[in-house]
């Protein structure tokens, strides 16, 4: 008999994960909802471009050097990041040009260099060169590429052609996408878990909009960059600032 009640008790134990596990993303309409803006700056030391050596397929990829500005600044403000609502449970649909992506390997290059899909969509990887291509994608657990990773995608592409596979991103907010078989072959994968995220514009701003009154975690992601967080509070039809600095 006593055995029979812990073997009921382990199995309630093992179903629990299930039964709480965080819900969908639930697209909802949104009346008067409120709005975010910000702007996000650079502090600290700009650092010249990383150079990599072109040193195989050089009748494909090029000769030389390829440099990749990894932490663009342009006047003060920092390019090439993302400020989205942390565990947002419904809301606004997603953009309608926001869901499954496509990377173009193409004259050893990955293009885009940055772009937004949506978690548990579908990545495209297109290989449009003559040679072998080996793409390499990790998600960012911490946020960052010089944080923890997990490997999501790793798929040899030996000749012209496309892959597809789905993006499952349980921890961290985007992704990094190498070349194994090409050391200077470089971009990032923002993954957006529900549509309240902006791009920062070329003046370092951001405008998050529709967003249904309430208080929320809000980050500023940077693939390179220690990550940035703070805490909103959106009340209905009101605006609210937020400023986010990195060094």
């Amino acid at each position: 008999m006593k055995k029979s009640l812990i073997t009921l008790s382990l199995a309630g134990l093992c179903a629990l994960p299930l039964a709480t596990q965080a819900a969908a993303y639930k697209e909802t309409s949104v009346s008067n909802g409120g709005t975010i803006t910000g702007s996000i700056k650079f502090t600290g030391k700009d650092q010249p471009p990383k150079t990599f050596t072109i040193s195989k397929d050089n009748d494909v990829c090029g000769t030389g050097e390829r440099k990749i500005d990894f932490v663009r600044v342009e006047n003060g403000h920092l390019l090439d990041t993302i400020v989205y609502l942390e565990k947002v449970k419904e809301g606004k649909p997603f953009p309608a040009d926001v869901s499954d992506a496509i990377i173009d390997q193409k004259g050893c290059e990955f293009k885009p260099f940055l772009q937004v899909m949506k978690n548990k969509a579908k990545l495209k990887a297109v290989n449009s060169d003559p040679v072998l291509h080996n793409i390499h994608t990790y998600e960012l657990i911490r946020g960052d590429a010089k944080g923890p990773k997990k490997t999501l995608i790793n798929v040899s592409q030996p000749k012209p052609g496309t892959v597809t596979s789905t993006i499952k991103a349980k921890k961290g907010p985007a992704m990094k996408v190498e070349c194994d078989a090409h050391d200077f072959m470089h971009g990032f994968v923002f993954i957006a878990k529900n549509p309240y995220f902006a791009k920062v514009g070329a003046d370092g701003k951001f405008t998050i909009t529709d967003v249904p009154p309430g208080k929320y975690t809000i980050k500023a992601w940077h693939g390179m960059l220690k990550n940035q967080k703070a805490k909103v509070t959106v009340n209905a039809g009101g605006a609210a600032t937020v400023d986010f600095t990195f060094k």
